[in-house]
C-alpha cells in the first residue's frame, strides 16, 4: 500500500492538495455562519429536541419559533434561523415528533405538532435574551399548517405568523395575527394554497399595527425545498417581522452554506478519485466478474420499476404501505428499490460470491461517503447522526437497496467514463419515471414527488465514488449502506 502511494504522479498529488484545501475552506465558511451568535441545544417537554439561536449580548429581543415540514428537521430550517438571529431575533428551532432527533413517533392524526410547538414556546420565552410579549411563528409546509393553527388557537401569544409553502388552516380575517404567506413560483400547488388562504384571510392588508396585516410573496425560481435556502424568502420573512415588531430595516446575507457544502463534497470526491490508483490496484488485472445475457439485461431496469410500482399498488389495497418498517414513506421506498433490484438481477446477471476483501472495500467506500456527505450535512441541512431508533432500521433498509445497486455495479463493471455517464442518465430517467408511475398508483406516497430532483444527484455521487474502485460487490455494499443511511435519516418514524 505504501508503495502505491509513492507511485502517485505529481499531478495526482497536486489534486490531493487542492482537494484538502477545498475541504478546509468549506468548513471555515460553513462554521462562520454561527459566529456572533449564542447557540443552545435543549430538550422541551415530551422530549422535543430544540436549538436556540440569538445574537450575543442581546436583550429584550423578539422571538421566533421556526418549524419544519414533513421529513424535515431543525437543520433544514437553519437558513431562516441564522438569518433572523443575525438580524436581532431569538430563534427556537425544533424537531417535530418522528423527525430528526425526536424519539417520539409521528401520529398525523394526533396533537403532537401542537404539543411540540408549545414545548418550544415555553423554553423560548424563558431565555434571558427574549421579550416574551413579542413572539412570532414561522413554518414550512406541514409546519406552516401547524404554526397557523397554533396562532389561531393561541392568538394572545403570537403577534405574527409566516407560512412558507403553506398547506391549510382555518384562517379568518382576524386570525392569525399578521399573516405572511410565501410560496415558490415552481411549486404551483402550494402557491395556489397560499392564494386561497390569503382570500380566506380577508385579502392583502397593511394594518400590522391592528394585528390584521396580510400579504403574499411569490418567491421566484424556487420550489418546495430550495425556497428554504432562498435569500428572497429569508428577506421577506425578516421584513415582515420587522414591520410587526417595528425593528430597523436590515439586509439578510445570502445563505451560501449549501454552496460550501457542495464544495466540501466535491473536495472529497476529488481526493477519492486522485487516490483511485491506490484503491483499484489489482482490480484491473482480475478477470471480469460479470456474466450476463448481452442484450436484454438492461431491460430489467424499467421492468423492475414497473414491477415495484405495481407491487406497492397491490399491497396498498391490503395494508398501509406508507408506514412500512416504521418509517413514513421511507419503508415503502425501500421496498420499491428491493423489487427493482431483484427484477433487474434476475434479468440476466449472475453475481459472483462476495469475498472478504470486497466487503472491506465496501466498508471503506461507505466511510468515505458518510464523511464526505454527512458530517457537514449535520450542521447545514440534514440530521445525519442517527438516534438509536433510526439506527436499528438502517441494516434492513440498506439490505433492501443492495440488489438494485449490485445490478447497477455489474452493469457498469469495467465500463468507460462515457458509458458510465450513459448509465447514470438512463438510471436517473427510468427511476424518476418509475417513481412517478408509483405516485400515480399510490397517491399516499406523494411526498416522494418533492424529493425526485435529489435522486439523480445522490445516484451520481454514489456512481462516481464506486467507479474509482470498479469492484461490483464493494461498490454495491458501500452504496447500499449509504443509501440506507440517507433514507433512515430523512423519513419520519411512524
Amino acid at each position: 500500500m505504501r508503495q502505491r502511494f509513492l507511485r502517485l504522479s505529481p499531478i495526482r498529488w497536486s489534486v490531493i492538495a487542492l482537494a484538502v484545501a477545498l475541504i478546509l475552506v468549506a468548513w471555515q465558511q460553513v462554521l462562520a455562519a454561527g459566529q456572533g451568535l449564542v447557540a443552545r441545544d435543549m430538550e422541551g417537554a415530551g422530549g422535543t429536541p430544540l436549538r436556540y439561536l440569538a445574537p450575543e449580548g442581546a436583550s429584550g429581543a423578539p422571538g421566533v419559533i421556526v418549524a419544519h415540514g414533513f421529513a424535515g428537521s431543525k437543520q433544514l430550517m437553519y437558513g431562516f434561523g441564522y438569518g433572523l438571529a443575525r438580524a436581532g431575533y431569538g430563534v427556537m428551532l425544533l424537531d417535530f415528533d418522528g423527525h430528526g432527533a425526536a424519539r417520539e413517533r409521528l401520529d398525523p392524526a394526533g396533537d403532537a405538532l401542537q404539543r411540540n410547538l408549545a414545548a418550544a414556546y415555553t423554553l423560548l420565552v424563558a431565555q434571558p435574551e427574549i421579550d416574551p410579549a413579542r413572539i412570532a411563528l414561522l413554518g414550512h409546509s406541514m409546519g406552516s399548517g401547524a404554526v397557523m393553527t397554533a396562532a389561531i388557537d393561541l392568538s394572545e401569544q403570537y403577534e405574527a405568523t409566516v407560512a412558507v409553502s403553506p398547506t391549510g388552516a382555518a384562517v379568518t380575517p382576524d386570525t392569525p395575527h399578521n399573516l405572511l404567506l410565501m410560496a415558490g413560483s415552481l411549486e404551483p400547488q402550494f402557491l395556489g394554497n397560499a392564494r386561497s388562504l390569503l382570500a380566506q384571510a380577508g385579502g392583502a392588508s397593511d394594518d400590522v399595527s391592528g394585528g390584521v396585516g396580510r400579504a403574499l410573496v411569490e418567491v421566484p425560481n424556487v420550489e418546495h425545498i430550495t425556497i428554504l435556502f432562498s435569500r428572497v424568502a429569508h428577506q421577506a420573512a425578516l421584513d415582515w417581522l420587522n414591520r410587526v415588531f417595528e425593528g430597523p430595516g436590515a439586509e439578510v446575507a445570502a445563505d451560501r452554506r449549501m454552496a460550501w457544502f457542495g464544495v466540501h463534497l466535491g473536495g472529497w470526491l476529488l481526493l477519492w478519485l486522485a487516490l483511485s490508483p491506490v484503491f483499484s490496484a489489482g482490480a484491473e488485472q482480475a478477470p471480469p466478474v460479470v456474466r450476463r445475457r448481452p442484450w436484454w439485461s438492461w431491460l430489467g431496469l424499467p421492468m423492475g420499476t414497473v414491477a415495484a410500482a405495481l407491487l406497492l399498488f397491490l399491497a396498498g389495497r391490503v395494508i398501509d404501505v406508507s408506514r412500512l418498517g416504521g418509517l413514513l414513506v421511507g419503508g415503502a421506498l425501500g421496498l420499491w428499490f428491493l423489487v427493482l433490484g431483484v427484477v433487474w438481477l434476475l434479468s440476466g446477471f449472475r453475481p459472483p460470491r462476495p469475498v472478504v476483501s470486497e466487503v472491506l472495500w465496501g466498508l471503506l467506500l461507505f466511510g468515505l461517503l458518510w464523511l464526505a456527505f454527512g458530517v457537514m450535512a449535520q450542521i447545514t441541512w440534514l440530521p445525519w447522526l442517527l438516534i438509536p431508533e433510526r439506527l436499528a432500521r438502517w441494516p434492513f433498509v440498506a439490505a433492501a437497496v443492495l440488489p438494485w445497486l449490485l445490478a447497477a455495479a455489474l452493469a457498469q463493471h469495467r465500463a468507460r467514463p462515457a458509458a458510465r455517464l450513459g448509465w447514470w442518465l438512463l438510471q436517473s430517467a427510468v427511476i424518476v419515471a418509475g417513481l412517478g408511475l408509483t405516485l400515480i398508483l399510490s397517491p399516499d406516497l406523494f411526498f416522494i414527488f418533492l424529493l425526485l430532483p435529489l435522486f439523480p444527484l445522490i445516484l451520481g455521487l454514489v456512481a462516481i465514488a464506486g467507479a474509482a474502485l470498479d469492484r461490483p460487490w464493494a461498490a454495491a455494499l458501500g452504496g447500499a449502506l449509504f443509501w440506507g443511511w440517507i433514507l433512515v435519516a430523512v423519513f419520519p418514524l411512524a
